[in-house]
């Protein structure tokens, strides 16, 4: 008997040329049902005669006309098309045992194994022996040729009755026997390829014999398949006869099998032009996001080099206004557009290798490498921008303070200066006694003193003066004029000091003696006078700090100076005490004093108001330095306050970068689980948000109280924005891997388990789990996968072969996606360009050419209007008018030639 499981093994695995063997439940000792021996003789000898019919005749009892042989014979050279031995002819036994003898060696030579089946059986007109026999033969020659996606016979016949009854309801077919009572599945079949023969909305699932009905006559009176079976046979029996069954519908699939054809070229030819209309079309929105996103970056750039001075701190901080909204508006969405950019360009990419179509390369200044430079360009420019601008309001701000003090002790110095000029040109000396001379002589000596101690002062003049000039001080014309001024009128001064004393001095000689208690006075007091400025000058002086320890010195020095003034005083009183005493003498002796001290202006009145106002003063700088104390604090505070914020977002930061690089590489689940975690994670982590924003805004506190350090924190506001950018770039970035990996999974067939194969083969070489292998850890790799690349001349080539297809860009690395692309390639199949063409040719009805009539009867419009375009006119010697090319056009989507 033919064992039809171990049969279809057999063809499944050794080939063409293997067939199946008899189903080894035809045992001799065993009975048919009678209801299946009954739907197989109706079946066997209906499908018998459809082809017995071509030799102009048939059978009517399937057990008896087959027992000479003869008919038996006939229908072979039918079915297969060949010639077998010349049959005997004699009426005996033993002629009609060799005849039979004859078809079964022919069967056997076809690769048929055959089990327990006899000449003498056949001949004896065993039943169920010639049944056996029939379904033998049906096996070989109309069910084991069936190939549906790489299953074939019952699997194969099985799987296109599944597709082609998908579409319609209260179809289910999962066999060969209940599938089919109802009859709604054969008039699916019929529906499916010939919609004009059956109306299937009218079927009613309740009335199965009016169905099997419908579908048996409407097959036997327009697709010239024979009636098999009777409705009534079917529906009456528990479980219909299986092999009837499949009998019955391998007639449908070999009528139905040209259409299949035709159906299939024009599947694969949709398939493959609707894969390169959405790369066109993926290619022209890369080639303009690309485009706009670097002209975003050539407008913005020269703006972030404009290095323009402003006069004042506060046109800067407008300055710096600007560029905190170009920061938080305008860049935000070029970051996406970017992030975008490069993961379109990724899957283009991703779904062009898996269609075998050359790699996408964008036009000349438009590569990803190209606007990540411009990019890298813009933070270039932004980060040099940002410290320009803290340089120049630190600047500014030096310099309003510098300009402040030089107008302050410029306006001092003159007032000392206004009038002595004159004082020094006057000639009183001339008409003067003895004592005046000498006392005129003092007094130029106690000015001499004077003019000794304000020359610190005009150096610290002309120093400021210098240093704005060397800032860059807008207004320096105006300082330079005065400090010029103050200069010359300083050498005059010195000029007209020495005339004076070279005078007095001439004068000296008659001159006899001086008051010295006027003297001692004039000495003492010119130096406490020049101290008490002093000590005015430094209570008014303004200063500016950026740290609580530098206002903690200033109020140090200012305590250190409070602590001198018992001591001053003590010296006021001591000087006012001389005066008191010049008084006393002058009661005493009854002398009548002529106007006031002869050897200084300096009164004893002026003393004391000058103390008296340098007294108030005291608590002034007090109160100043203390709200300075308390400014300090509150920065100090804030400094405190952003610290805080960010030290935890940086630690949230980067340990986020680092779970995220662990589940790049271990990735659990399936693909989709893993995307789908991938978006729960990159909501976490966008739920973060708030945080950044709320470190913002402590940073612009920050920026507005001029806080340019900060001990409590090594992060800065410029490392937070990189690091929080780099994070969501990276989660975009894994997630576009996944999607890529699910794309290629799809397009190569690959199971869940070999990603995971191909996971761990990964993850085991990759020691340093970079998420990437360098050239030593990627040979070891393919060495363990069985590819022969050692270190000698041919290996080397091998190596240096597959290195050229998984880092196309000569990186030095090779990424996950990488790998499995390179090994989904060389364990799947895909369309080539020889594939398109021969669905192109079954669509022309095997001409070298198609025409447009053609394209539009068998494509989807916009496709075939598409093919229409791009075809060239066919130049071939059996041209007709309007042949197109479509040879050149299967090469050209494949990248062979141009379209």
């Amino acid at each position: 008997m033919v064992d039809y499981h171990a049969a279809n093994n057999q063809a499944s695995a050794g080939g063409p040329n293997q067939y199946m063997e008899q189903e080894n439940d035809w045992d001799r000792d065993l009975l048919l049902d009678p209801a299946w021996e009954k739907q197989q003789r109706k079946t066997f000898t209906a499908w018998c005669n459809s082809h017995l019919r071509k030799a102009g005749t048939q059978i009517e009892n399937i057990e008896e006309d087959f027992r000479d042989g003869l008919k038996l014979m006939l229908l072979l050279e039918v079915i297969s098309g060949e010639r077998l031995p010349k049959p005997e002819r004699g009426k005996m036994r033993v002629h009609k045992i060799n005849n039979v003898n004859k078809a079964l060696d022919f069967i056997a030579s076809k690769g048929v194994k055959l089990v327990s089946i006899g000449a003498e059986e056949i001949v004896d007109g065993n039943a169920k022996m010639t049944l056996g026999m029939i379904w033998t033969i049906i096996l070989r020659f109309a069910i084991q040729d069936i190939s549906v996606e790489e299953t074939s016979a019952k699997e194969g016949l099985l799987l296109w009755c599944q597709r082609k009854t998908a579409p319609y309801k209260n179809v289910n077919v999962q066999n060969f026997h209940i599938s089919w009572k109802d009859g709604l599945a054969f008039n699916a079949l019929i529906h499916r390829h010939r919609p004009d023969l059956i109306d299937y909305d009218s079927l009613r699932k309740d009335d199965p014999v009016t169905n099997l009905n419908n579908a048996f006559e409407v097959a036997e009176k327009h697709l010239d398949i024979p009636k098999m079976l009777d409705a009534e046979d079917i529906v009456n029996t528990a479980r219909p006869d299986e092999k009837a069954i499949m009998t019955y519908v391998s007639s449908f699939y070999h009528a139905f099998s040209g259409a299949q054809k035709a159906e299939t070229a024009a599947n694969r030819i949709c398939k493959v032009l609707a894969v390169n209309q959405e790369n066109e079309q993926m290619m022209e929105d890369y080639e303009k996001l690309a485009s706009d996103l670097l002209e975003w970056i050539r407008r913005t750039i020269p703006w972030l080099q404009d290095r323009t001075q402003e006069k004042t701190v506060n046109d800067m901080q407008a300055k710096q206004e600007d560029f905190r909204d170009y920061r938080r508006v305008h860049k935000p969405p070029k970051v996406q557009e970017k992030c975008q950019l490069e993961i379109s360009f990724n899957t283009l990419q991703t779904k062009l290798r898996l269609s075998n179509r050359p790699a996408f390369m964008p036009s000349e200044g438009r590569m990803v490498s190209d606007i990540n430079t411009a990019w890298h360009n813009l933070e270039g420019a932004e980060k040099g921008y940002e410290e320009w601008m803290l340089s120049e309001i630190r600047r500014l701000e030096r310099l309003e303070h510098l300009a402040e003090k030089f107008h302050q002790k410029a306006a001092i110095h003159e007032s000392w200066t206004d009038g002595k000029e004159a004082m020094l040109t006057q000639k009183d000396y001339e008409t003067s006694t003895l004592s005046e001379v000498k006392a005129l002589l003092r007094k130029h000596e106690a000015f001499e003193s004077d003019l000794a101690a304000h020359q610190d002062r005009v150096e610290q003049i002309a120093a400021i003066a210098q240093e704005l000039n060397e800032l860059d001080y807008y207004d320096a014309a105006s300082v330079n004029t005065r400090c010029q001024k103050i200069c010359d009128q300083w050498d005059n001064l010195g000029a007209l000091t020495h005339s004076r004393k070279e005078s007095l001095e001439r004068t000296e000689k008659q001159l006899e003696s001086i008051d010295e208690l006027y003297l001692e006075y004039a000495k003492r007091a010119a130096p406490f006078n020049n101290w008490m400025e002093g000590a005015m000058e430094d209570l008014q002086d303004m200063f500016i700090v950026h740290n609580i320890d530098e206002i903690q010195g200033l109020i140090t020095a200012h305590e250190q100076f409070k602590e001198t003034l018992p001591e001053a005083n003590k010296e006021r009183e001591a000087i006012q005490s001389i005066q008191a005493e010049v008084q006393k003498i002058a009661q005493s002796n009854g002398i009548k004093l002529s106007g006031g001290n002869p050897y200084t202006s300096i009164t004893p009145e002026s003393i004391d108001n000058k103390w008296e106002k340098a007294m108030a003063m005291v608590p002034q700088r007090d109160k100043a330095l203390q709200e300075e104390l308390n400014k300090q604090n509150s920065n100090d505070s804030l400094r405190a306050t952003f610290a805080t914020q960010a030290n935890a977002v940086g630690a949230y930061i980067q340990a986020k970068m680092e779970e995220i690089g662990r589940i790049s590489i271990e990735m659990n689940g399936t693909l989709e689980d893993q995307l789908t975690h991938l978006r729960e994670y990159q909501q976490s982590i966008m739920s973060y948000m708030p945080e950044i924003n709320k470190l913002e805004a402590d940073h612009q506190h920050i920026q507005e109280a001029l806080i340019f350090d900060n001990k409590y924190t090594s992060y800065t506001m410029e490392h937070l924005r990189v690091g929080w950018e780099q994070l969501l770039t990276t989660i975009a970035r894994t997630m576009n891997e996944v999607e890529n990996q699910i794309l290629t999974r799809d397009a190569k067939g690959i199971s869940q388990e070999q990603l995971y194969e191909y996971r761990a083969s990964f993850n085991h070489f990759d020691k340093n789990h970079s998420g990437a292998l360098n050239h030593e850890e990627f040979k070891a790799c393919l060495i363990s996968l069985g590819y022969d690349v050692e270190n000698d001349k041919q290996g080397d080539s091998e190596f240096n072969r597959i290195m050229g297809m998984v880092d196309p860009n000569g990186t030095g690395s090779v990424t996950f996606q990488g790998f499995i692309n390179f090994m989904s390639t060389e364990t799947t199949d895909t369309d080539t360009a020889d594939q398109v063409m021969a669905s192109f040719k079954i669509l022309a009805g095997d001409k070298n050419y198609i025409t447009a009539e053609e394209l539009r009867r068998e494509l989807p419009p916009d496709q075939a209007e598409y093919c229409i375009a791009r075809m060239a006119p066919y130049a071939g010697p059996d041209a007709a008018p309007g042949a197109l090319d479509y040879m050149s056009f299967s090469t050209a989507l494949y990248g062979e030639s141009d379209l």
